[in-house]
């Protein structure tokens, strides 16, 4: 798809908490010969999606080192020990006016490939649904996309059960879309997840391919 197409297309990832059950700091974890958020930020980028938002909080001035010279906006969420939707309310907050959606994304989903933001924005365009679901064998996964129409929902919503509770009063609104990419369902909690994804991603063509980037 021409970038143009996506340049009302947002991306926010979420890396401000504190990554308790791996027990070390997620976002700056080594994987391949860079970290993970300059993978995820990558991976974005190789789809095309330029307007690209980080929220930090949880060591943050580490974050703003590492983002400085990456082509994002760093949004710092200093109630991020409130949990996972204070970073989401932080970052929407920070989505330009005129876009038509975002993706949202944990940095612990590292190895989604380009070709899939990409499957997912051109189901957008042609269903505007309000979100699209990507699905692993019928499993929905990471990241969806979503409407910008949500936005006032989501910062008015009290938080209570998160993001996911708010969102399943959109259900009727929503797509699922399946695509071949098994990475949309796999994270990292613990460093078991962790260490399982490193050895896949060095057994896989992803590793192979992982240079073929547009710019």
């Amino acid at each position: 798809m021409n970038r143009s197409n996506k340049e009302k297309i947002a991306a926010l990832i979420l890396a401000a908490g504190f990554s308790s059950r791996m027990g070390t700091f997620k976002p700056l974890l080594q994987l391949g010969n860079i970290t993970i958020i300059e993978r995820v930020v990558t991976t974005f980028r190789c789809a095309g999606i330029t307007d690209i938002k980080v929220v930090i909080g949880h060591r943050a001035s580490e974050m703003r080192k590492v983002l400085y010279t990456l082509p994002v906006d760093a949004i710092e969420n200093r109630d991020y020990a409130r949990g996972m939707f204070s970073s989401v309310k932080a970052g929407v907050k920070a989505i330009k006016p005129g876009a038509d959606a975002f993706f949202l994304l944990p940095t612990d989903i590292p190895l989604i490939q380009p070709r899939t933001l990409d499957q997912i924005v051109q189901a957008f365009q042609s269903h505007r649904a309000g979100v699209i679901y990507p699905c692993f064998d019928g499993e929905r996964g990471h990241p969806p996309l979503i409407s910008t129409f949500y936005i006032e929902k989501i910062l008015s919503w009290s938080g209570e059960g998160g993001l996911r509770s708010l969102m399943r009063g959109w259900e009727t609104e929503s797509m699922d879309l399946e695509v071949n990419d098994q990475w949309i369902l796999m994270d990292m909690d613990t460093p078991e997840d962790y260490h399982r994804i490193q050895d896949m991603y060095g057994k896989t063509i992803y590793q192979r391919n992982r240079n073929a980037c547009p710019f």
